[in-house]
């Protein structure tokens, strides 16, 4: 294994059932993604499916609590790994029908009455077993999930509360920071550092909260930290490996059950978790391909664009192809997009990066940019990028741009909501140099003292921007 190791957040989080059910079959690196498929023409859309949808409208017409009860159970009941929204889409539907093939019975993907009851019953007992208790901590004020039966010992720490198996191989850790106490960049720099004897395998960066994921020659950690008015409040849950094979069920559980400030948020709305939402139903027109571009001067704007990508629009606006190199996909851009005040895009490294040299990349999101740390391999970069990823600036912990990410699969293979670290090659400084030409940058040899993700992302996050194709 290369010095990133498998995902723990995702890949290490498959939450089968609990207590007596078949365990995860996710424990090895998943295989290398498959090439990109070439998006469909805007003439093409998808062919229904007419199972699916029916499966969809049945599970719709349920209010929303029984289906967020359903697919509860399902995460109990080994079938399901994502985030419990009452919302229906791929993942839920072959969650149920796992469930009935597993249960002996057609797997449709509808649930009849006897089945729904069988479901939530078995979901139930799996809570039961290991008596999942979630209520609030009166140290801290944030509500979490408990497995009180494995973790059976109980007391106060330092800005919050420890629970711990009677072995003291597994420990939860709550912590609550009152306002200006410390900030959320400052705890998600110490999470992710690695070190040789601690290995981060996964980080999730955004405005309002952070995940952190790793282990160690003998454990597994995930860390989360939440910020609201009130300060920050968080979780690190600390296991040994002997143990994974209980406790990597209970990851996402516990992960799903955590509400920071339960004050500032509705009981109807869903809560934020470490998880990528599940992904909405099949469209039913074309799908515009996704991915993000980087502003190098005024109107002009560097992208990874598939083969076909008809009317690009850059931050919803339309935009005009200047050069393009079809092997790569490397696209200059010309569109309606300048740099924010105070906003430098970053100069191309001088050398190229050398194998297990960390590196950080700026995507864009559904709720702005994003940043994932990875490392460099001989053949691109290891990190977990999601699909939006294609065309984002990899930089060095200099903020030096190594590279834009090449193109990426429409339909990456999840694990536990989560993309694991994949190798993913990178469009290089030389070809950017080409495009460019004279307007490309370079950064000054010589060494550059290292910055924080934080202080990275906050230096070049306002020059990525969302490019998609348009009909």
């Amino acid at each position: 294994m290369p010095r990133p190791a498998r995902l723990l957040a995702a890949g290490l989080m498959p939450l089968l059932a609990c207590v007596g059910l078949a365990p995860a079959a996710v424990a090895q690196m998943p295989a290398p993604p498959a090439p990109a498929a070439k998006a469909p023409s805007p003439r093409s859309a998808p062919t229904p499916d007419p199972a699916f949808e029916a499966a969809r409208a049945a599970f719709e017409a349920r209010p929303e609590a029984e289906r967020r009860a359903v697919q509860d159970a399902l995460v109990w009941a080994g079938s399901y790994n994502s985030v419990v929204t009452g919302a229906f889409g791929r993942r839920t539907y072959e969650a149920v029908g796992a469930w009935q093939a597993k249960a002996g019975a057609p797997a449709t993907g509808i649930l009849d009455e006897p089945a729904r009851a069988a479901l939530l019953a078995a979901g139930e007992a799996a809570r039961r077993a290991v008596r999942f208790t979630v209520a609030a901590d009166p140290a801290t004020g944030l509500v979490l999930g408990v497995p009180e039966k494995l973790l059976s010992k109980r007391s106060r720490v330092a800005g919050g509360t420890r629970w711990q198996s009677p072995d003291g191989r597994v420990t939860l850790d709550t912590r609550a920071y009152a306002p200006g106490e410390t900030d959320l960049d400052a705890l998600f720099a110490q999470g992710a550092a690695a070190t040789p004897e601690r290995k981060v395998t996964y980080t999730l960066k955004r405005p309002d909260f952070t995940v952190v994921t790793g282990e160690t020659a003998g454990g597994k950690f995930y860390i989360r930290h939440a910020a609201g008015p009130a300060g920050l409040r968080g979780f690190t849950l600390s296991y040994d490996k002997a143990s994974a094979r209980e406790m990597d069920r209970l990851v996402i559980a516990i992960a799903n059950s955590f509400v920071p400030f339960p004050g500032e948020i509705p009981a109807a709305a869903p809560r934020p978790v470490a998880t990528v939402a599940e992904p909405a139903a099949p469209p039913t027109g074309p799908a515009p391909a996704t991915a993000t571009g980087l502003v190098v001067a005024p109107r002009r704007i560097v992208a990874v664009l598939p083969g076909s990508c008809p009317g690009p629009l850059v931050a919803g606006e339309p935009a005009r192809v200047l050069r393009r190199d079809e092997s790569s996909g490397l696209a200059l851009l010309d569109g309606a997009t300048s740099p924010a005040a105070g906003t430098a895009s970053p100069a191309l490294a001088s050398f190229p990066a050398a194998p297990g040299e960390a590196a950080l990349v700026l995507a864009t999101g559904p709720d702005g940019p994003t940043v994932t740390t990875g490392e460099v391999a001989a053949a691109g970069l290891l990190a977990p990028l999601q699909p939006g990823a294609a065309g984002a600036p990899v930089l060095d912990r200099a903020g030096r741009l190594l590279g834009l990410v090449a193109r990426l699969p429409a339909q990456p293979r999840l694990i536990a909501g989560v993309l694991p670290p994949l190798t993913h090659p990178l469009v290089g400084p030389a070809a950017l140099k080409a495009l460019l030409g004279p307007d490309a940058r370079t950064a000054p040899a010589g060494g550059a003292p290292p910055l924080t993700a934080g202080a990275i992302a906050g230096r070049f996050a306002a020059a990525v921007v969302g490019v998609r194709c348009g009909g």
